[in-house]
C-alpha cells in the first residue's frame, strides 16, 4: 500500500490489547487520549480480583512517570506517590544496615527521583481515567490465529470470537502472543521462593514495632549466604516481603500456609529474631510461590505484521533493578505514540507498521541494557558473597554502570 493510497483509509484499524497490567494499561489510555479506538481483554473478571496483589514500584521520570506524564496524570501521581518510601536498607541476615539510603526527600522534585506508588493504586489510577466499555474483562485470550493480510482471530475462554488488525500483546510471562513473534519461553534463574506479609493492622500493634523500625519507611534488603529477604512497607501499611533463595525448579513451597511458614523458619533459622518473628506472624491468607523467570538478554524479533508485544511478554526480568513495571509503561506509551503517528493521520498498515518496527528496534536496544543490570544485580544479591557483593552492585547502579 503507497502512502497516497494509505492516506485515502478512513475506517482506523481494529486494535486490541490482550492484558491489563500496567503496559496494556498504558497502551489503551494512551491511543484513547489520542482518539484511536481500542479494546483491551483482560482475564480477570474485574479489578478487584487482584487488588490485593503486588507491593511498591518505584517509578523512573523517563519510562514510569513519563507515561502517566504525557497522558495528564502527573499530578494524580504526585498525589498518591511517597517520596518518603525511597528509603532504602542493606543488611546481611543479622538485620543491621551495612548500607543505607534515608536523605530527606524532596517530594517537588520528580525528575531525579523515584517515587514509590502501590501497585493497586497504580493500577486503579490508569482505570478511573479509561473508559469502562473499553476494557472487556472475563476475557482470558486461549488461541490467536493468523488470517492473512496483518490481521489475526482471537479466541478467547468465554467463547468470544472477534477479528484484529493490531495486536498488542501484554499478556505477561507466559505469553500466547509472543510464540507469534519468537520461539524464546521464561528461564528458569534458579532463585525460587515466596512472597508473605503482615496486614496494615498487625504491623502497626506495640509488639511489632522491632519490625517496623527494622524495615523503615521503604525498602530494607536482608541478603547472605545465596539467600535474600525483602521487605517493602507499602502505602497501606502492609509490610510486604519476598523470600528467595537458590533452588532447582521441583522446589515446592507447601500449599498448606502453616506449612509453607515452617519452611521458610527452616531456610532462615538463624537469621535476625525481627525476621524470624515477621515470618511466624505474616498473613496466612496472603502466601504466594514466587518463583523467578527472565526472558534471554538481548531478547528480539523480526517484525511481524499485525502484532507486536510489549512489557513481560517482550522482556521479562526479574525485579532486581524496578525496571519491570517501568519498561511496560514506557512500552505502553511508545507503541501508542507509534500508532498515533501513522493511525491518527489517517495512514495505513503500510505506515503502521513502519512505526511500530521503528519503535521495536529502538526498544530491543534499550531494554537490552535495563535486562544486563537486572541479571547483574540478582547475582549480586543472591551470593554466597551477600551482603558485601549487593552493595557493590548498587553502588555501580548508583554510578551508572
Amino acid at each position: 500500500m503507497s502512502t497516497n493510497a494509505s492516506a485515502l483509509c478512513t475506517t482506523p484499524p481494529q486494535i486490541a490489547i490482550i492484558g491489563g497490567g500496567p503496559g496494556g494499561l498504558v497502551a489503551l489510555l494512551t491511543l484513547l487520549k489520542r482518539r484511536i479506538p481500542a479494546t483491551l481483554y483482560e482475564r480477570d473478571t474485574n479489578y478487584d480480583v487482584r487488588a490485593h496483589l503486588g507491593g511498591m514500584l518505584d517509578l523512573d521520570y523517563e519510562t514510569g512517570q513519563r507515561a502517566l506524564r504525557e497522558n495528564g496524570l502527573e499530578e494524580e501521581f504526585k498525589n498518591y506517590s511517597r517520596h518518603d518510601a525511597e528509603e532504602m536498607r542493606v543488611c546481611g541476615k543479622d538485620g543491621v544496615p551495612r548500607l543505607r539510603h534515608d536523605e530527606e526527600p524532596n517530594d517537588n522534585d520528580l525528575e531525579h527521583s523515584r517515587p514509590e506508588i502501590d501497585r493497586r493504586i497504580l493500577r486503579k489510577i490508569l482505570l478511573d481515567n479509561i473508559p469502562a466499555d473499553a476494557i472487556k474483562w472475563g476475557h482470558g485470550l486461549t488461541s490467536i490465529r493468523p488470517i492473512g493480510g496483518g490481521q489475526h482471530e482471537l479466541t478467547f475462554a468465554n467463547g468470544f470470537l472477534t477479528t484484529a488488525d493490531y495486536v498488542i500483546g501484554a499478556d505477561g510471562a507466559h505469553s500466547r502472543i509472543r510464540p507469534l513473534l519468537s520461539p524464546a519461553t521464561p528461564i528458569y534463574h534458579g532463585v525460587t521462593g515466596a512472597e508473605i506479609s503482615l496486614p496494615a493492622a498487625s504491623a502497626a500493634l506495640p509488639e511489632n514495632s522491632d519490625i517496623r523500625d527494622a524495615v523503615g519507611r521503604g525498602t530494607c534488603f536482608l541478603a547472605q549466604e545465596n539467600k535474600v529477604l525483602t521487605f517493602q512497607k507499602n502505602g497501606d501499611g502492609r509490610i510486604r516481603a519476598y523470600a528467595w533463595h537458590r533452588n532447582t525448579l521441583d522446589w515446592a513451597l507447601p500449599s498448606d500456609p502453616k506449612a509453607a511458614k515452617e519452611v521458610l523458619l527452616e531456610i532462615y533459622h538463624d537469621w535476625a529474631p525481627w525476621v524470624r518473628k515477621f515470618i511466624q506472624i505474616a498473613d496466612e491468607g496472603a502466601v504466594y510461590p514466587r518463583p523467578l523467570f527472565h526472558l534471554p538478554v538481548g531478547h528480539r524479533w523480526p517484525h511481524t505484521p499485525g502484532v507486536t508485544i510489549i512489557g513481560d511478554a517482550a522482556h521479562l526480568m526479574s525485579p532486581f533493578a524496578g525496571a519491570g513495571a517501568n519498561l511496560a509503561m514506557r512500552d505502553g506509551l511508545d507503541i501508542g505514540l507509534a500508532l498515533e503517528g501513522s493511525v491518527g493521520k489517517g495512514l495505513g498498515a503500510e505506515e503502521w507498521e513502519a512505526a511500530v518496527k521503528a519503535w521495536e528496534e529502538e526498544m530491543f536496544t534499550r531494554v537490552g541494557q535495563e535486562a544486563a543490570v537486572t541479571a547483574r544485580n540478582l547475582e549480586a544479591f543472591v551470593n554466597a558473597d551477600a551482603p558485601d557483593s549487593a552493595i557493590k552492585a548498587f553502588e555501580l547502579s548508583v554510578e551508572g554502570h
